[in-house]
C-alpha cells in the first residue's frame, strides 16, 4: 500500500497534544485537534448568557490550550502563519470527522481505563486501515487495544514524543504484539524524513528506552551527589556542556522537565520492574522527596533545585539548593583544573579520555559514574532493545547528548572502563567479556564509508540500518578529507561535490575560514562540479570574528581592516561567481557574516530550525560582507514601485536596523533572508547534507554558468535617504534610541540607499560593496562601537548605549 500521511487528528489538547498538533502544522498537514468539552460555566460566560451547549463554550478547554501554546516561547510553530492549518473541536461533536483522517493520535490523561474508553468512541468512527496511535510515556501500549478489533490492533502502536515535540529530536515507535510490521516500517521512516525526528524502535518496557536510560543517570547522581561532597551546581557543571550535554546538565534539567514528571517516571520504573539490578536508584532519595512535599517542583513552580529571586538592589540573583539543609543559597563559582585542558580539546571523544583520567576531585567523579552508567545500559540489552546504536540514538535524541552511552564507553576504551568498573563493585553483563574476549575492541566502527555496531546475538558487526539515504560527515571523513586547515575541513561527498565544514569556537569566520572557502572553490571549479558549505557543529556559523575586528579597530590599523573586510566581501562575492554551483546548508544560529555567505550562495537547503539574522547593528556597525548589499540588490528585484517600494525599503532597513533574527527557517523567508522558489528549508537533519549534495548536483547536470555581475540595481537615493533620516532622527528625539544607533541607522540608510543621489540610479554591486565597507569602516572608528565589540569579547551580551 502506497500510504500518505494528508490529515491527522490529535485527540487530546493539553501541553503535549497542543504541541505536537502545532509541528504536524508544521510539515503541512491539516490537523484536527480534538479535547472534551467543560461542565461548567465560566463566570464570564455565565455573564454573556452561554449555555453548556453554546460552541464556544464546548470548544473552550481546546482553543485556550491551543493559544496558550501558540503564545508559548519559544515557539512550537514555524511561522503564525501555519496555525490556520489547525482546526479545533471536541469529542461530543466532532469525534465523527476523524473518519477522513490517515493518522489518528491519543494524548490525553495517563489512565488506562479513560484511554480504553476513548479508543471504544474512536472506533465507532474510525475508517480501517487509518494508523491509530498513543502517545503514552508509561502505560503498556499492548494493554490499550484490549477489546479492540483485529483491524484496530493491527494499526495500532505507541508513538511517543518527547516535550517540547518541535525542538527534541527523539521519536519513540513502540508496537505491539499485533501490529502490522508494514505500519512501524512506514512509521520509522515517516518520523525520520517528515517530521525530521530520530525514530527509534521499542520494545513495550516501562518508560522505554530513552527515559529508563536518561532518567536512571539522573537518579544515579541524586544519589551519588552527597557521596561527592558536590553542590547542585558543582554537578551540574560536570555533567553539562563540558560532555557535550545541554548546559541544563542535571539538576537543572529535572526543573525544566519538572520533578513530579521526574518522581513519576522513576517511580514507574521502581514499581514495574522489580528485578532490575539497579532497583534501588529509581527509590526517591530523601531531600526529593521532600521536595515534593514542599512543592519544589522546578521551574512550574518557581522552586526547584534552581530558584530565582531580586536582591535589594534589584538585580536577579539565580539561587541553588543547599540538598542537607533544603534552603537556598548563592551559588558559589565552581572551577575543577582539569577542565581548562579539556576545554582545549574540540573532539568530544579525546576530551572524555581527558576528563576520565583527571588526578582531581572531576576524575573521580567521571570514573564513579560512568561505571555505573556503563553496567547499567549493558544489562538493559536485550531487555529494552537488542541494538546497542538504538540506545545511544535515543539519549542522544531525547536528552540532547552529543555522545551516547555507547559511544562514550568507546571514546574511553571498552578495557579501560572495565578495569575501573571492577575496581567500583559495578559488573557488566556477560555479552560484554564475551565481546572482548572475542578481540572485539568496540561497540562501532567505520567501514568502508559506514558505520557498524556490534550485534549481541550473532556476535559480529552490523551495519547500522537507514544510511543509503543520508550522508555523514564523521564517517565520510575517516577516507575522503581532500584539504584542511584548523578552521575548516574540505571532504569529497562522491559524484563531484566537495563539502566545506567550519569547526572552530562557534563556527566564527576568521582568516583560516575565508582561506578555506577559497581553498574549496578553487579546488571545485578544477576537479569537481560543484561545492556544498555544511558542518555538523551546534551551529552553522556566529559570524564574523569579533575578537579580531575589536584588535584590529582598537589599534586604529584601518587599513589592514580594509583588507580584511575587502577579502570578506570577495569571498562572498566568489562564491556568488564562481563557475560551479554553491550550496548553502545552514542550522541554528546563523548569524552575520553566516547569514551573508548563504545571501551569497547559488542555493540554500536551511534546516528547518535554522535562525538566521544580520546582527551587526548590535555591535554598532552594519553588515560588511555583502548584507547591506545583498539587500539592496533583493529590494531591486522585488520589482516594487512607489510607495509600495518606500514601505519594502522601511521592512528591510528595520530588518538589519533591529537585528531581527529568524525563530524559524521558515521566518527566513518571511525577513527576506531567504529566497522564494529558490531557497528551501528541509525538517530532517539526518537528510539535510545529501539532499544539499542533491542540489548541487542537479544545477551542475543541467549546465551550471557563471553568473554575470550585476550593474542594474536600481537604489532610491535622496528619495529614501530623506525618509531614513527623518525616522531615525524621531527615533532618536524620542529616547528610543541612543545618538551612536542613530548614527549607525544614517550610515545603514544610506547604502541601501546608494548613498546621496539626486534620483533613482542604476548602480553596480561593487559600488554597492565600497559604500558599504567604507560606513563599516567608519563606525569602527567610533568609541561606542568599541565598546560594543569589548562588551561582546568579554560577556557574550551587547552593550546598548
Amino acid at each position: 500500500m502506497n500510504r500518505r500521511i494528508n490529515k491527522v487528528a490529535i485527540l487530546g489538547s493539553g501541553i503535549m497534544g497542543s504541541r505536537i498538533a502545532c509541528h504536524f502544522a508544521n510539515i503541512g498537514l491539516e490537523v484536527l485537534l480534538l479535547d472534551i468539552a467543560p461542565n461548567k460555566l465560566t463566570e464570564k460566560e455565565q455573564k454573556l448568557g452561554f449555555q453548556l451547549d453554546h460552541p464556544a463554550v464546548k470548544n473552550r478547554i481546546v482553543n485556550e490550550a491551543l493559544q496558550s501554546t501558540l503564545k508559548s516561547n519559544p515557539s512550537a510553530i514555524y511561522s503564525k502563519n501555519f496555525a490556520k492549518r489547525i482546526t479545533i473541536g471536541n469529542f461530543d461533536d466532532d469525534l465523527a470527522k476523524i473518519k477522513n483522517f490517515d493518522w489518528i493520535m491519543e494524548v490525553i490523561i495517563e489512565n488506562l481505563e479513560i484511554k480504553k474508553s476513548l479508543f471504544e468512541k474512536i472506533e465507532k468512527h474510525r475508517t480501517p486501515g487509518t494508523i491509530i496511535s498513543s502517545n503514552t510515556s508509561g502505560i503498556p501500549i499492548h494493554l490499550m487495544t484490549e477489546g479492540r478489533s483485529e483491524d484496530f490492533q493491527k494499526h495500532f502502536l505507541g508513538t511517543h514524543f518527547f516535550n517540547p515535540p518541535r525542538y527534541l529530536q527523539l521519536l519513540e515507535i513502540i508496537p505491539t504484539p499485533h501490529t502490522n510490521p508494514d505500519i512501524v516500517d512506514f512509521l520509522l521512516d515517516y518520523g525520520d524524513r517528515f517530521l525530521g525526528k530520530t525514530t527509534v524502535l521499542c520494545k513495550d518496557t516501562p518508560a522505554f528506552i530513552a527515559n529508563r536510560i536518561g532518567v536512571y543517570s539522573i537518579m544515579a547522581l541524586f544519589h551519588q551527589v552527597k557521596e561527592f561532597g558536590l553542590t547542585v551546581e558543582e554537578i551540574d557543571k560536570l555533567t553539562g556542556s563540558i560532555l557535550g550535554r545541554p548546559k541544563s546538565a542535571t539538576f537543572r534539567t529535572a526543573d525544566v522537565v519538572g520533578i513530579d514528571t521526574l518522581v513519576k517516571v522513576a517511580k514507574g520504573v521502581e514499581q514495574n520492574c522489580p528485578t532490575d539490578e539497579a532497583h534501588q536508584t529509581f527509590q526517591l532519595t530523601s531531600y526529593l522527596s521532600k521536595m515534593v512535599e514542599q512543592n519544589k517542583l522546578g521551574s512550574k513552580t518557581g522552586e526547584g533545585f534552581y530558584k530565582k529571586v531580586k536582591g535589594k538592589d534589584g538585580k536577579s540573583e539565580i539561587l541553588s539548593l543547599n540538598l542537607e539543609t533544603l534552603e537556598y543559597q548563592s551559588q558559589k563559582k565552581v572551577k575543577f583544573a582539569t577542565f581548562d585542558i579539556a576545554r582545549n580539546e574540540d573532539d568530544l571523544a579525546k576530551r572524555f579520555k581527558i576528563l576520565y583520567k583527571a588526578k582531581d576531585t572531576s576524575g573521580e567523579f567521571y570514573r564513579k559514574s560512568f561505571s555505573k552508567l556503563f553496567a547499567y545500559i549493558s544489562h538493559r540489552i536485550p531487555e529494552i532493545t537488542d541494538a546497542v546504536y538504538k540506545i545511544d540514538d535515543a539519549v542522544k535524541a531525547g536528552f540532547g547528548w552529543q555522545l551516547g552511552p555507547f559511544e562514550s564507553w568507546d571514546a574511553i576504551g571498552i578495557e579501560k572502563a572495565l578495569e575501573v568498573m571492577k575496581e567500583n563493585g559495578d559488573e557488566a553483563a556477560s555479552w560484554i567479556s564475551e565481546m572482548v574476549s572475542g578481540g572485539n575492541t568496540s561497540f562501532f566502527t567505520i567501514e568502508n564509508g559506514k558505520k557498524f555496531f556490534y550485534d549481541v546475538p550473532s556476535k559480529s558487526y552490523l551495519e547500522i540500518p537507514g544510511q543509503e539515504s543520508s550522508l555523514s560527515l564523521e564517517v565520510l571523513k575517516q577516507n575522503n578529507v581532500v584539504w584542511k586547515n584548523a578552521g575548516t575541513t574540505i571532504t569529497d561527498l562522491g559524484d563531484g561535490i566537495l563539502n566545506l565544514e567550519f569547526h572552530n569556537k562557534m563556527n566564527t569566520i576568521g582568516t583560516e575560514v575565508i582561506q578555506g572557502i577559497n581553498k574549496a572553490i578553487d579546488l571545485a571549479e578544477k576537479e569537481y562540479q560543484g561545492l556544498v558549505v555544511y558542518n555538523n557543529g551546534q551551529n552553522f556559523s556566529a559570524g564574523a570574528n569579533v575578537g579580531l575586528i575589536f584588535m584590529m579597530a582598537a589599534e586604529q590599523d584601518y587599513d589592514e581592516l580594509d583588507m580584511a573586510i575587502r577579502m570578506f566581501q570577495n569571498t562572498m562575492m566568489r562564491i556568488r561567481y564562481s563557475s560551479i554551483p554553491v550550496v548553502a546548508a545552514p542550522h541554528n544560529l546563523t548569524l552575520g557574516g553566516g547569514t551573508e555567505l548563504c545571501l551569497h550562495a547559488d542555493k540554500v537547503v536551511a534546516h528547518a530550525e535554522t535562525y538566521m539574522g544580520l546582527v551587526e547593528f548590535g555591535v554598532g556597525v552594519i553588515p560588511g560582507g555583502g548584507g547591506t548589499k545583498e539587500f539592496a540588490l533583493r529590494l531591486n528585484d522585488d520589482h516594487r514601485e512607489g510607495d509600495v517600494k518606500l514601505n519594502a525599503l522601511r521592512n528591510r532597513f528595520l530588518t538589519i536596523g533591529q537585528a531581527k533574527v529568524s525563530t524559524s527557517g521558515q521566518e527566513g523567508f518571511e525577513l527576506g533572508y531567504l529566497r522564494e522558489g529558490i531557497d528551501e528549508t528541509i525538517v530532517s537533519r539526518k537528510h539535510q547534507l545529501a539532499y544539499a549534495k542533491e542540489c548541487a548536483l542537479d544545477m551542475a547536470k543541467k549546465g551550471y554558468s557563471k553568473p554575470v555581475e550585476r550593474t542594474d540595481i536600481e537604489v532610491l537615493g535622496n528619495e529614501g535617504l530623506g525618509i531614513v533620516y527623518v525616522g531615525a532622527n524621531s527615533m532618536y528625539s524620542g529616547k528610543y534610541i541612543s545618538e551612536h544607533d542613530q548614527l549607525i541607522s544614517e550610515k545603514l540608510g544610506y547604502v541601501l540607499c546608494g548613498g546621496d543621489l539626486s534620483q533613482p540610479t542604476k548602480v553596480s554591486e561593487q559600488y554597492l560593496l565600497d559604500l558599504e565597507r567604507r560606513a563599516f569602516l567608519e563606525l569602527c572608528g567610533k568609541r561606542k562601537t568599541l565598546e560594543r565589540l569589548q562588551s561582546i569579547i568579554k560577556t557574550g551580551k551587547v552593550l546598548r548605549n
